[in-house]
């Protein structure tokens, strides 16, 4: 029996009888109580404890945030996208073309342009408690808290994406538990107001993400995408968004780029950062096994694009153009939203420079879209044109002393018309070399292209002249101050009694400032102002070289064109622009241009002038462009040359758009006359034909048409004679028979001369009335006009009225005009001195100012005579001669001694021909007694000007 007891079962047997006896239930019991009340007591301490460290925690909490203001939704939402944006370039029809300099390339996007790959990346790398917490995460903040106490190594940080957004928008990167405790506030704060796809976008377009391949700072997606891939953010591949997502925790220590642009040499760190992100979206669940193993495989580095020219590096002057006139646009409008009127900002330059210095910074910060009016196309083919061409003229020394050379440079600018567009324009050779903008801010005389600007049609709107006008070109000479203004022309040639038309097209420089004379009593200046001259001066109002663009401080291309375009708009000046529209972030239009146009010349008066410049442009000064033209129009222009060959000009119209090509040397130097067997006023000419033609092969819808410039009403045919109001046959007499279009408003007031056939002589190089007493042997016949006659056709100042005038083209005209008369001194002439020189004789010119001339005698018989102002020789064979002078009143002098030619006698010593102090003209053997005319051959195609 013994050996079958159970051991266990005894065991149990006795606890049970000591638990069942009184006094071990006594026992326990009073155990149990004791414990439980413990327990009781250690909880009730714990929660008290609990509550006043939650207590203090909160109070202490509480006294962090005091003075952390309650912001609204609006505040936040202010805050929070209160970041820099880059602000953007538009070529014509919203035509990309870059965005403008600034030291933080930023573009933003929308979250439904953003891919879920990258998303996803983001919260799998930055915070995977994204879509669950409600702004911060208390186990995350304890774990920081723990690791600063205990100055822990930190494995993890505590912040989520709504607390990065509030640390770097609304707070700093301060570490203090003070910046911490109002990160967590506004971060609860923020979750109440905004869902989660909002602080996400939020935060994917303010982040940093280091540089792009140009070596620029960017921030936002889409400025990575774009700088690192060359492409939009929504086309990021999964590889792609990974290495993007990675880059916020160390931007410049991730990024593939150096500063310069270039690829760093260690790509490593961006690429392990890319595989951890890769790591956590595959253990967070946002991509497969598959999806995971393929993008770690994918050779991201291919993707990393080289350097990419910038605006400012391939449009170097537009962009810098754009950005001047946008700051001024910008700075105007800021001003005006401040409550400042356009006279306080005009008239104080303080308040102007604090708006500027605004508007710069804004210009480029704050994302504005700014469109320009001009076209892509046709830039980029003029610029291609410009670089093909080689007959620009040689490189010269800056200065005499400097080793230094320049080359000719080159300002143009296209507009169109009726809407003063800037279509396209060329701001010189080569940016690198010099900056200016020859187009817009380079300041030159404009030679002739002055003319029909401040002559031509101010006087026909005055009524001062019509295209028919008769004028003299003779030289003239016109008190200026203390001395005299010659203007002369190309070459020194003068053309006689001409018409202004004629005179415009061949830039004839004296009856310019004849006809600027005859108005300036009147103001022309202010028609310049009218048309945009921003760089007039006081002294320009009155000096006559005006008139032929000697300006004090000069005009640009720009200005200068766009005045052109005043007569293409029938006499309206409609004020050239590039800047289209400016529109903020949020796609308010806060600027919009909109045309203002001013009347300057009648409709007639703008017809009058385009007429007489086709003339210039068909056979005229600019006559050799036609030849080169690839399309045809109904073309109206002006030539100039800047004084000593500075400048060439040459601005012209058409129905759609006016053009003008400057060239000339940064240092103001002659351009060579002739190069490469082409005149400077030719160079100037083909360029501006190769660029037209580049913008007809680029847009032939914005610069061809068909159309010619309409003639308005008001226009009628007269005689010149009429025009000029001359009486009614006085151009017969003058070889001027023609007539004109004119204006049918005005009627010339009448001369009121007289004219009749008469005799004249010349002496001293001028012509004067004969006396009853001249012998008519000295004389010519000629028309003898009254001085109020020779003063309308512009003889008040000239040299010599009694010119030899010129008929037709090369012929010559026995008329001669004079209204001078020259009185006898009262006293019989000198003798002269003849001497031998080789088989002629010659001599000396008489001092008395009245002689007319010589009469030689042969062997006692008088065989010939030689007018005053000719060369004093003559040859009439062997024999004994003497010369005695002739003065205006027919008085002989005596006889000069007698010299011998042939005969065996020895010819007396020679004597050096003299100068006639009467004419000025040095005496020269075979020199004939006139100037002969232009070949008009050989003036076809070349400038007839000297300004």
């Amino acid at each position: 029996m013994e050996n079958n007891r159970n051991p266990f079962k005894d065991t149990f047997k006795k606890v049970t009888s000591f638990l069942e006896e009184e006094k071990t239930k006594r026992s326990f019991s009073i155990t149990y109580q004791v414990i439980w009340n413990l327990l009781l007591i250690f909880i009730i301490v714990a929660v008290l404890g609990a509550s006043f460290a939650g207590g203090v925690g909160a109070g202490y909490f509480a006294s962090l945030v005091k003075d952390e203001k309650v912001r609204s939704k609006e505040d936040l939402k202010q805050d929070i996208y209160n970041f820099n944006e880059t602000s953007e370039i538009f070529f014509a029809n919203n035509v990309y073309m870059g965005k403008m300099r600034s030291d933080l390339e930023r573009e933003t996007v929308e979250i439904d342009q953003i891919p879920e790959h990258l998303s996803n990346a983001l919260i799998a790398t930055e915070d995977e408690y994204f879509y669950k917490h409600d702004g911060v995460v208390p186990k995350a903040i304890l774990r920081a808290i723990f690791q600063d106490m205990t100055n822990a190594p930190i494995q993890s940080g505590g912040s989520t994406l709504t607390q990065q957004i509030i640390k770097n928008q609304i707070l700093t990167n301060e570490v203090s538990f003070d910046r911490k405790a109002k990160e967590i506030l506004l971060a609860l704060r923020l979750e109440k107001f905004f869902d989660k796809k909002e602080i996400l976008a939020a935060y994917l377009n303010l982040s940093t993400f280091g540089r792009n391949s140009n070596g620029r700072n960017v921030a936002g997606v889409q400025s990575a995408a774009k700088g690192i891939f060359g492409i939009d953010v929504k086309n990021l591949n999964l590889p792609q968004a990974a290495f993007i997502a990675g880059l916020p925790q160390s931007p410049f220590g991730y990024t593939p780029y150096t500063q310069n642009g270039t690829l760093k040499q260690n790509l490593q760190p961006g690429l392990e950062r890319m595989k951890t992100v890769l790591s956590r979206m595959h253990r967070e669940g946002f991509i497969t096994e598959t999806e995971y193993k393929a993008a770690l495989n994918y050779n991201i580095v291919k993707d990393f694009i080289g350097r990419h020219p910038e605006p400012q590096e391939k449009y170097p002057w537009l962009t810098y153009e754009v950005e001047k006139r946008s700051i001024k646009i910008l700075a105007e409008y800021l001003a005006k939203q401040d409550g400042i009127s356009v006279m306080d900002y005009n008239k104080d330059s303080k308040i102007r420079d604090k708006y500027q210095t605004l508007a710069d910074r804004n210009i480029r910060q704050q994302g504005y879209k700014i469109h320009t009016t001009i076209d892509k196309t046709i830039l980029d083919k003029m610029e291609a044109a410009k670089s093909k061409y080689r007959n620009f003229g040689p490189d010269k020394q800056i200065t005499p002393k400097s080793s230094a050379v320049e080359p000719v440079e080159v300002g143009a600018m296209l507009l169109e018309n009726s809407t003063g567009k800037i279509l396209s324009f060329i701001g010189g050779r080569d940016y690198k070399r010099e900056q200016t903008n020859h187009a817009t801010n380079s300041l030159r005389s404009n030679g002739s292209t002055m003319k029909p600007l401040l002559v031509y049609a101010p006087g026909l709107e005055l009524g001062a002249l019509s295209p028919g006008s008769i004028v003299a070109d003779l030289p003239i000479k016109v008190p200026a101050g203390n001395s005299y203004y010659e203007p002369g022309n190309y070459g020194e040639k003068f053309h006689g009694i001409t018409t202004a038309r004629t005179a415009l097209l061949n830039s004839y420089n004296v009856p310019a400032v004849k006809f600027y004379m005859d108005i300036q009593s009147r103001n022309p200046v202010s028609y310049l102002e009218k048309m945009g001259f921003s760089s007039l001066t006081e002294g320009d109002h009155h000096h006559i070289s005006m008139a032929l663009g000697a300006l004090q401080r000069g005009v640009s291309v720009e200005e200068n064109v766009n005045a052109y375009t005043t007569f293409a708009n029938n006499g309206k000046f409609v004020d050239a622009y590039m800047i289209e529209k400016i529109e903020a972030v949020d796609g308010k239009v806060i600027y919009q241009h909109t045309k203002k146009p001013v009347n300057v010349f009648s409709p007639q008066t703008a017809y009058l002038t385009l007429d007489m410049m086709r003339d210039v442009v068909r056979k005229g000064t600019a006559a050799s462009v036609n030849s080169r033209l690839k399309f045809s129009g109904d073309w109206a222009g002006k030539t100039g040359t800047g004084q000593d060959y500075h400048d060439a000009w040459f601005v012209a119209s058409n129905p759609k758009v006016t053009f003008g090509t400057w060239m000339g040397y940064d240092t103001p130097k002659p351009l060579e006359k002739n190069w490469r067997g082409l005149t400077y006023s030719q160079r100037n000419l083909f360029l501006w034909a190769d660029l037209i033609n580049a913008a007809y092969d680029a847009n032939s819808a914005k610069v061809a048409t068909n159309k010619r410039f309409e003639m308005p009403g008001g226009i009628v045919t007269r005689s010149s004679c009429e025009v000029t109001g001359l009486p009614s046959d006085i151009c017969s007499r003058l070889n001027m028979t023609g007539s004109d279009i004119a204006n049918a408003k005005f009627a010339a007031a009448k001369v009121n001369g007289t004219y009749n056939q008469g005799r004249f002589v010349r002496v001293g190089g001028r012509s004067y009335t004969a006396l009853p007493t001249t012998p008519q042997e000295f004389t010519e016949p000629g028309l003898m006009l009254s001085s109020a006659i020779l003063q309308k056709i512009g003889s008040k100042y000239l040299t010599d009225p009694g010119a030899l005038l010129s008929g037709k083209s090369g012929e010559k005209s026995s008329s001669r005009v004079s209204s001078n008369s020259l009185s006898e001194n009262g006293k019989s002439p000198g003798a002269v001195t003849v001497s031998v020189k080789a088989s002629s004789i010659v001599w000396g010119a008489s001092p008395d100012s009245d002689i007319i001339g010589y009469r030689i005698y042969k062997n006692s018989a008088k065989v010939g005579i030689v007018k005053s102002g000719s060369p004093l020789i003559f040859n009439g064979g062997n024999g004994s001669y003497m010369v005695k002078a002739v003065d205006i009143a027919g008085n002989e002098s005596p006889a000069s001694n007698r010299v011998t030619i042939g005969g065996g006698q020895k010819p007396p010593a020679k004597e050096p021909a003299k100068a006639n102090p009467a004419s000025g003209t040095p005496a020269k053997p075979n020199t004939p007694a006139e100037e002969s005319e232009d070949d008009p051959d050989e003036q076809e195609n070349e400038e007839t000007e000297e300004e």
